[in-house]
């Protein structure tokens, strides 16, 4: 049984509840200033009176056992995770840290249950395994209780015609935190506006998937022991894969990073991240040589043929499944040093016969998943 509590206040009873405890111009004094506090704290607007909500409230005054967190870097000021942009490197450096002590967290012990009282929703427009398990199994772990549907689409109030929007302040208001993912970019950072509890991004179509570039920069850490001065190749589905985007993306953080694009033409890597590169002056290059190109690299980054985002444009994905594979060949190419990664499901695209080289790091990396969303579910919920 999960105790479960409301705590959400509006200005007004805030204003009654501080005037309970006296009057006088002291402590008028005292609640203008935490009234302040509150409207100068953050940058999330809440309905038509765009109360802004307070990065603390979580940990404060709503009588719940919580453990009070406080950080070094952007992390301490973060809202919602929309897209692997909004997180610097110390930010990722010090969520990684934290990732790190996530993975010692022991059932039963005091840091299993950091997150007691407190709800999360999973709200999931499109099919998922890892990211919904992983986020559910991440609250449970510490503590908290999970709301969840799967199918939103087709089971929830949209199939009636509810606007996103209106779904997203309804379903905050059981919640403390809302996951999110949908088939359409732009959508987290659209529901984000309209709401006052933080959103997390569990992908948006072929936009951003942000936990996933988290999770897969922590594990290229773990795997090759650096984040500066090595060679990537990403593999596969480049146009629509929002795993490949996202963290190109926050690669772009660290340095001497060098960026190999091996695509079937129907599905490369799209222009905006070219340029979002060329900005930066992160080094890249096409290939179609996927063996030439894995004895390059230090990590080989492979990705699934999406046939869901092609529509009906079938003959363009015949055209492209298949092309790549990771097989033995490949292996042999790499070096002894490297690691081949997977956001994951697979299909054919990684010959299972190789799944017992020790190179082979896509399953340690969705464990890594799960340590790094109970970190991040920390950091947002205890401030």
């Amino acid at each position: 049984m999960f105790n479960i509590q409301h705590h959400s206040m509006t200005a007004t009873t805030m204003r009654s509840s501080a005037f309970a405890v006296g009057a006088g111009a002291t402590n008028n004094r005292k609640i203008r200033s935490y009234l302040n506090t509150l409207s100068t704290n953050n940058n999330i607007f809440y309905n038509n009176n765009k109360t802004r909500r307070s990065s603390s409230r979580r940990s404060k005054g709503d009588g719940r056992q919580t453990i009070a967190a406080k950080y070094s870097s952007g992390l301490q000021t973060l809202e919602n995770c929309v897209d692997s942009g909004q997180f610097d490197r110390p930010m990722m450096e010090e969520l990684f840290t934290i990732a790190d002590e996530m993975a010692k967290v022991k059932p039963g012990s005091k840091d299993s249950l950091m997150l007691q009282g407190y709800l999360m929703s999973t709200l999931f427009y499109e099919a998922s395994t890892r990211t919904r398990l992983s986020f559910e199994s991440a609250m449970g772990r510490l503590g908290g209780g999970i709301v969840s549907t799967e199918s939103a689409g087709e089971y929830s109030s949209a199939a009636k015609g509810e606007t996103l929007e209106d779904t997203m302040r309804t379903v905050e208001s059981y919640s403390d935190i809302v996951v999110l993912r949908h088939f359409q970019a732009g959508s987290a950072a659209k529901a984000a506006k309209v709401m006052r509890a933080p959103l997390i991004n569990a992908g948006d179509g072929p936009g951003q998937h942000p936990t996933q570039a988290l999770l897969d920069v922590y594990t290229i850490q773990k795997e090759i022991g650096r984040l500066d001065g090595f060679k990537i190749a990403f593999v596969g589905d480049l146009a629509n894969g929002r795993t490949v985007r996202s963290l190109a993306m926050a690669l772009t953080k660290f340095d001497d990073v060098e960026f190999f694009f091996v695509a079937p033409d129907v599905v490369k890597m799209k222009d905006d991240i070219k340029l979002f590169l060329d900005e930066r002056g992160v080094k890249w290059t096409e290939s179609t040589d996927l063996i030439a190109t894995a004895k390059k690299v230090d990590v080989l980054y492979q990705t699934r043929i999406q046939k869901e985002r092609f529509g009906d444009r079938l003959d363009d994905y015949e055209k492209a499944k298949g092309k790549y594979i990771v097989d033995q060949s490949v292996m042999d190419a790499l070096s002894d040093t490297a690691c081949v990664m997977h956001p994951l499901p697979r299909v054919d695209e990684i010959d299972p016969a190789v799944d017992g080289d020790k190179r082979s790091a896509y399953f340690r990396q969705a464990q890594n998943g799960l340590f790094v969303r109970m970190a991040l579910l920390k950091v947002l919920l205890l401030k």
